[in-house]
C-alpha cells in the first residue's frame, strides 16, 4: 500500500468503497463539493488525479448551455409611439381628398411631361457625379451671412457660390453652354451664360432664367435667385423670364435628396443637380501630406449631359473643375 501523500490509488467507484484515494485528492474534492464516484480518472489505470477534481469542479461552475431557438417567430419591433406615430399617420385633407379619384392633368403638368419625355427621346443622356467638400464655403457663409443680410437684404445660401463656380466653368468650357442640331449638323454656342434655376412650385416645376449670369458677382446672383424663386412660386414670373436658358441648376438637395439623375432641359445640353449638404467624417490630407479623419460638410453634385455633343472625359473635367473651385473657397473678393 502506498504511503506517500502525492501517490494516487485506483479510482473509487463508490463513496463507501475501501479503495484508497490520496488524502490530497479527497480533501480537494471535499473543498469543491465534487463527488469522486462521478469522475473518470485520467491517471494510469484510470486513477483520479487532482487535475481531474479541478476540472470537474470547473465544469460544475460553467453556465448551462443556452436552449436551442424555438420555432416561434421573434416578436415584432415595437411600434412607434407618441409624436412619431402621430406624425407618420397624419394625412392632409388635400391628400385624403384625392384617394380613389381621377382628375384632369393641368396644362403645366402636360407641358412638363411632354418636355421630359421629349428630352430623353432626342438626346443621349447620362449622369456623372462628384462629392464636394463644401467646408470652405460653410466657413465663408458663417463669417459673412449676417453682414451680407444686413447689407444686401437677402440671405446668403450655398446656391450663389455654386452658380458662380458654374458660370466660370461655362466660360472656360463653351460646349456646356451650347445647343446641338444634328439634322442641320450645327452647334450653336451661347453668347452669354443664362442660368436656369429649377423652382418647385405648387403648380409644378418651373425654370426661371438668370440672364447674363456671367456678369454677376455673388451678391448679384443671390438677389436674382431669391427674386426669381419668390416670384415664380407666387405665379408672378413673366414668360420671357422662363425662356432663353443655356444651362440649368436644380437644387433637389433642398428636399433632402443626396443625389439624382436630372433630365436635361432642352434645347440645352447639360444640367447640374445639387444634393443635400451633410456632415460626414472623411479622410483629408494636411499641409504635411499626412492623412487624417475630419468632420466636413459634404455635398454631391450630379451633371447630366448630352452625349451627342459632350464626351464623358470632357464632362468629368468640367465637373471636377467646379468641385475644385468650390473646395478652394477663394471668394474673398466677392465681399
Amino acid at each position: 500500500m502506498p504511503t506517500g501523500t502525492n501517490e494516487v490509488a485506483p479510482r473509487a467507484t463508490n463513496p463507501s468503497s475501501d479503495v484508497y484515494v490520496t488524502p490530497l485528492v479527497r480533501k480537494l474534492a471535499k473543498e469543491n463539493n465534487v463527488d469522486l464516484s462521478t469522475i473518470t480518472g485520467t491517471g494510469v489505470g484510470g486513477r483520479i488525479r487532482k487535475q481531474d477534481v479541478l476540472a470537474a469542479a470547473k465544469s460544475e461552475e460553467a453556465p448551462a448551455p443556452a436552449p436551442a431557438p424555438s420555432a416561434t417567430p421573434a416578436p415584432a419591433s415595437p411600434k412607434p409611439t407618441g409624436s412619431a406615430r402621430k406624425a407618420s399617420q397624419e394625412v392632409s385633407p388635400e391628400a385624403a381628398a384625392l384617394r380613389g379619384t381621377t382628375e384632369k392633368m393641368s396644362r403645366l403638368r402636360k407641358v412638363i411631361a411632354s418636355r421630359m419625355v421629349e428630352s430623353l427621346q432626342v438626346s443621349a443622356q447620362l449622369t456623372a457625379t462628384v462629392e464636394v467638400d463644401m467646408t470652405a464655403i460653410s466657413r465663408i457663409r458663417k463669417a459673412e451671412k449676417a453682414a451680407f443680410k444686413a447689407r444686401e437684404g437677402v440671405g446668403l445660401s450655398y446656391l450663389p457660390f455654386i452658380t458662380k463656380a458654374v458660370v466660370e466653368a461655362l466660360k472656360a468650357n463653351p460646349k456646356f453652354n451650347a445647343n446641338i442640331d444634328t439634322e442641320a449638323g450645327t452647334i450653336t454656342y451661347g453668347a452669354s451664360e443664362n442660368i436656369g434655376i429649377a423652382v418647385d412650385t405648387p403648380r409644378g416645376l418651373l425654370v426661371p432664367v438668370i440672364k447674363n449670369a456671367g456678369d454677376l458677382n455673388i451678391a448679384g446672383l443671390a438677389h436674382q435667385i431669391g427674386d426669381l424663386a419668390a416670384r415664380t412660386r407666387d405665379n408672378k414670373v413673366t414668360p420671357d423670364e422662363l425662356a432663353g436658358g443655356t444651362f440649368t441648376i436644380t437644387n433637389y438637395g433642398s428636399a433632402g435628396a443626396l443625389f439624382d439623375t436630372p433630365i436635361v432641359n432642352q434645347p440645352e445640353v447639360a444640367i447640374l443637380g445639387t444634393g443635400a449638404l451633410v456632415k460626414r467624417p472623411v479622410v483629408v490630407t494636411n499641409e504635411f501630406g499626412e492623412d487624417t479623419i475630419a468632420i466636413r460638410d459634404m455635398m454631391y453634385l450630379s451633371l447630366s449631359y448630352d452625349h451627342r455633343l459632350i464626351d464623358g472625359a470632357v464632362a468629368a473635367r468640367f465637373l471636377s473643375g467646379i468641385k475644385a473651385r468650390l473646395e478652394e473657397g477663394d471668394f474673398a473678393g466677392e465681399f
